[in-house]
């Protein structure tokens, strides 16, 4: 990395899952779910660290075991509190940049995530960075949120709502004038498709993208591409609601 930045990427993934329980470990072209998204946040080329965040749950020791097996962080804490789990890690590892990153988007694209890292960092008095404000442009599951080590730290120590720790960045979502905001948005707008893996619905669309590629170093707009091809194919999902948060 060409910054002296420290710029850590945090996943966070447990097996507990209310719609589609152990999807980070389900199949992809031949690997775990879970690897497919470490290995695409790898390719970012800001980013110094990939740590996997899991939980102290008995549940979550079989994906402690592929992280241990694999060599990859991973930082174990709250299963509820994820801001806690998330402010923990980022100490632990030296963070001065944290981007989040969840372990159901196996598209994650390593030059999104540099986009949004580069915005952070080239304006040191802005707080967060992602590529949903002010709307989101890009397809659900390309989600990307970069914060300085101030800022995380300023959640942890604001943020009284446990529903909201749940999700991390709630309190700045919610009071979003008490930070310094930058977005990125794209012209053509993809916000309508969607990536991410939350039902058998979602896995079915995804493991048709991989099987396509047989392999995870693909772009975006391959994706687009491809399904540009079989625009059937994303009907295998386009009734799924995600679950409201932002």
């Amino acid at each position: 990395m060409n910054s002296p930045v420290r710029v850590v990427a945090i996943i966070q993934a447990r097996m507990g899952s209310n719609r589609l329980p152990g999807k980070v470990l389900l199949e992809l072209a031949g690997e775990p779910m879970i690897t497919r998204v470490v290995n695409r946040v790898n390719r970012a080329k800001t980013v110094a660290e990939v740590v996997i965040a899991t939980t102290t749950e008995p549940a979550d020791d079989a994906l402690s075991a592929v992280c241990s097996a694999k060599k990859w962080a991973c930082f174990r804490g709250s299963q509820d509190d994820v801001l806690d789990r998330y402010y923990l890690a980022a100490l632990a590892h030296g963070a001065d940049v944290v981007v989040r990153i969840t372990s159901d988007c196996p598209l994650i694209e390593p030059e999104i995530i540099d986009q949004v890292v580069r915005q952070l960092i080239s304006q040191p008095a802005v707080d967060y960075a992602c590529n949903l404000l002010p709307h989101r442009t890009f397809p659900r599951g390309l989600d990307v949120e970069a914060f300085w080590m101030r800022t995380l730290a300023n959640l942890w120590a604001k943020d009284k709502n446990p529903s909201w720790r749940e999700h991390v960045t709630q309190y700045l979502h919610q009071n979003p004038d008490e930070f310094r905001i930058c977005g990125l948005t794209q012209e053509c707008d993809l916000s309508a498709m969607r990536w991410t893996v939350d039902t058998l619905e979602d896995l079915a669309l995804i493991r048709q993208i991989y099987e396509a590629f047989g392999h995870d170093n693909f772009s975006m707009r391959e994706v687009v591409s491809l399904l540009e091809q079989h625009p059937h194919w994303s009907d295998l999902n386009g009734h799924i609601q995600q679950k409201a948060i932002y």
